[in-house]
């Protein structure tokens, strides 16, 4: 299928069909930020063989699995965490929320490879349990990691970090769990967009065994506002 337009139109009057390749990179980057929010953010703790400790955003971040867990996230080009993971393959996941918005974002700057963003950026370097980078003492979580994978494929770079330790800070403990209003993470969205939760609705999973006697979804239990 041929693109159904050049670039990307201010307006149109018909539906997009584009791949990859029929606009520039950055345009393409754009569309697909846009549509895949909110999106997690990383905020990425490593430490170079020097000694010099790194932290930087990632909203190319996710979790990829339980057993055994795995998050991953992307670095377009190579940048100082990929160079530091090349040396020492450890990282931190530090817990993006609403009140460390500033500092996370302040953390994006190009800073020089030999300059700590924890110092620019006011933050404290506290000792992770069971790896050598820091964690960022301000977070309310932190996911520690060990790298078993970097997949290069052109200009994207994907780490796949085998999770070893959680920090969860007790205040945002309840019920049994992590309270989503107590956390309060940062949703990224495109371009310099963000966002908090919002509204949240619980939805109960079906089993197909509710499923074959139910005559499909419309008597299936409804979403509930929490």
């Amino acid at each position: 299928m041929t693109a159904s337009h050049p670039a990307s139109p201010q307006t149109t009057d018909r539906d997009i069909e584009v791949g990859p390749t029929d606009w520039n990179a950055q345009e393409y980057y754009y569309l697909m930020t846009a549509l895949v929010v909110p999106r997690p953010i990383g905020w990425i703790s490593t430490i170079s063989a020097a000694g010099v400790s790194n932290v930087a955003p990632y909203s190319f971040f996710n979790m990829m699995g339980s057993d055994p867990p795995y998050v991953a996230f992307a670095s377009t080009g190579i940048k100082d965490s990929l160079r530091n993971l090349r040396e020492v393959p450890q990282f931190v996941v530090n817990v993006v929320t609403m009140h460390v918005l500033e500092q996370m974002n302040f953390t994006s700057t190009d800073f020089p490879r030999d300059e700590s963003e924890f110092g620019w950026a006011g933050l404290t370097a506290a000792p992770a349990a069971k790896v050598k980078p820091f964690r960022v003492g301000e977070a309310r979580a932190h996911i520690e990691c060990e790298v078993k994978q970097i997949i290069t494929d052109h200009n994207t770079n994907i780490i796949l970090g085998r999770i070893v330790h959680t920090h969860v800070d007790k205040a945002v403990w309840k019920d049994g769990r992590v309270d989503p209003r107590l956390l309060d993470p940062v949703c990224r969205l495109s371009g310099s967009g963000y966002a908090n939760l919002g509204e949240l609705v619980n939805v109960a999973r079906p089993f197909w065994k509710e499923v074959q006697g139910s005559q499909g979804l419309e008597r299936m239990p409804k979403a509930v506002k929490r």
